[in-house]
């Protein structure tokens, strides 16, 4: 393979991953090469996801989906729902509603994937008013500043940038492992990190928690905090760090 010759050639290259998660991949396939994996985030547009930008399209969003200004809201962002969760989130919506129905959040989805499972089940489970599919956006930092929390239970994202956008936004993520942006998170502080995509019981654990608005603003003042480890500069200058690593490694060589 083109690939093997490259990776194992006489000018080893350095191997750039997103992020720990990926690295572990790559390492069940090529075992010899951990000196050579280095791993660069994902950065993210602070101007363009900045909370303070998007005051008006909390109102705009809200308003356009008839979503009272006191309901909490939980934002999904997904092009494949089967991979990224769905039908777990439904079936945790569902359980916290069996309390009472102030007790599980909205459910906003945003994407292009086909919804009509997702209703079936959200009707069969009794939360289909709890579920609003938006479709496609171009306005997606106005979804994230109309939404109280993000989620995310998927099952393999090499370094999520929706994850990113909604923490630089402000908004507590649940996730899971199998997420490689979550690596910049702390479980419990900037929101949750769930070892399992299909433990329903710990999502839905999760999202209760973050009905809660105390746990919310601690977790969304931490999130805003996680900004400048978020930003375009510091993905640039770890891959300058990166240039100058391999730089050194080629001297020395």
């Amino acid at each position: 393979m083109v690939e093997e010759a490259l990776i194992h050639g006489p000018d080893k290259p350095f191997v750039i991953s997103l992020s720990d998660y990926v690295k572990a991949m790559i390492l069940k396939h090529y075992p010899n090469i951990s000196s050579q994996l280095v791993k660069l985030f994902n950065g993210t547009d602070l101007t363009a996801f900045d909370p303070a930008s998007h005051l008006a399209g909390r109102q705009f969003v809200r308003k356009r989906f008839k979503i009272p200004q006191d309901a909490t809201v939980a934002l999904m962002i997904a092009q494949h729902f089967e991979r990224k969760g769905m039908a777990e989130v439904i079936s945790a919506a569902a359980n916290l509603a069996k309390t009472s129905s102030a007790a599980a959040p909205t459910i906003l989805v945003v994407g292009q994937d086909d919804p009509n499972r997702s209703r079936d089940q959200a009707k069969r489970l009794g939360v289909i008013d709890k579920m609003i599919f938006a479709g496609q956006t171009d306005r997606v930092a106005d979804f994230y500043a109309a939404s109280d929390f993000f989620v995310l239970p998927t099952r393999h994202d090499s370094c999520s940038l929706v994850v990113l956008e909604a923490l630089a936004m402000g908004l507590p993520v649940i996730s899971t492992v199998f997420n490689g942006a979550c690596e910049i998170m702390r479980d419990g502080e900037h929101g949750f990190v769930l070892s399992n995509p299909a433990d329903v019981g710990a999502l839905t654990a999760a999202m209760g928690q973050l009905m809660d608005p105390t746990a919310r603003q601690r977790m969304h003042e931490a999130c805003l905090a996680l900004r400048p480890n978020l930003s375009f500069d510091a993905h640039m200058d770890r891959l300058e760090e990166i240039y100058r690593m391999r730089l050194d490694s080629r001297a020395a060589s």
